[in-house]
């Protein structure tokens, strides 16, 4: 649980910090081997980064390699926290008195992360190409011509729907695991001006179901499920995204 946990939500950030990711490795690349003064700067700063990312490329250019970065995400993290929480929870990196030991704790997180940098290395690589790709007049760096897909590929649509797929479940396992509280939680009925309605007797609505929820049990509480969550809605948003991308290409295929 451990490496999913932790592999899911390295997944949710990177889905707001690849961006940032993709103007890191345009500015790292710029004037490579060049005194400076020597090559044109195409990008002055970060905000300028993102502005003639945004104005050349276009806004989806902000999120290239997303596919690559959240798997690189998945594997780095999931392996590394997950095998360091596999150490902690197997008692590994406490001394025979019970006390914890800072020399067992820093060899187990330095065997995790280089398990994960291993690991992860190829994926890194193929992301760094695809975020350095770029139109001509504002290229930098050595420009990979990868193309993960065809254009207009099933696999697109496909490869789309598992990433959104990732952050519905994000998103919404808080309110399933609420509504499933709720509609499971025990009631009494009450006399209610002649009309008999039936009351929850553990929470009042939804906010205090999710105010109650973190309070004791705290905001893993709230994701109790997740990987059950995300192999069933996982699925369905996935194949709901690709049924429904292909039905529209068939129908703008046979209508014209």
């Amino acid at each position: 649980m451990d490496f999913l946990m932790s592999g899911l939500a390295a997944c949710g950030a990177c889905l707001f910090t690849n961006p940032l990711e993709v103007v890191k490795t345009r500015m790292q690349l710029q004037g490579e081997l060049q005194a400076p003064g020597t090559y044109q700067r195409h990008y002055r700063n970060v905000f300028h980064a993102f502005i003639t990312i945004g104005r050349v490329d276009g806004l989806a250019a902000l999120q290239k390699g997303l596919a690559p970065a959240l798997l690189y995400q998945f594997l780095m993290n999931g392996i590394r926290l997950g095998t360091y929480g596999l150490a902690e929870a197997g008692g590994y990196l406490h001394t025979a008195e019970g006390t914890l030991s800072p020399v067992r704790s820093a060899a187990a997180g330095a065997l995790a992360g280089v398990m994960g940098a291993y690991l992860g290395s190829p994926i890194y690589m193929v992301k760094t190409h695809l975020q350095a790709q770029a139109a001509s007049e504002i290229a930098v760096g050595h420009q990979y011509k990868h193309q993960i897909f065809p254009p207009q590929s099933w696999k697109v649509a496909l490869a789309a729907a598992m990433v959104s797929g990732i952050a519905v479940v994000l998103a919404m396992t808080p309110f399933d695991v609420v509504s499933t509280r709720l509609y499971n939680q025990p009631t009494d009925a009450q006399d209610c001006g002649g009309r008999w309605l039936k009351t929850g007797l553990m929470y009042r609505g939804l906010l205090d179901a999710l105010l109650q929820t973190a309070r004791t049990e705290g905001v893993f509480g709230m994701y109790k499920g997740l990987g059950a969550s995300y192999f069933r809605l996982g699925p369905h948003t996935i194949l709901s995204l690709f049924f429904w991308d292909q039905l529209r290409m068939l129908y703008y295929t046979y209508t014209k």
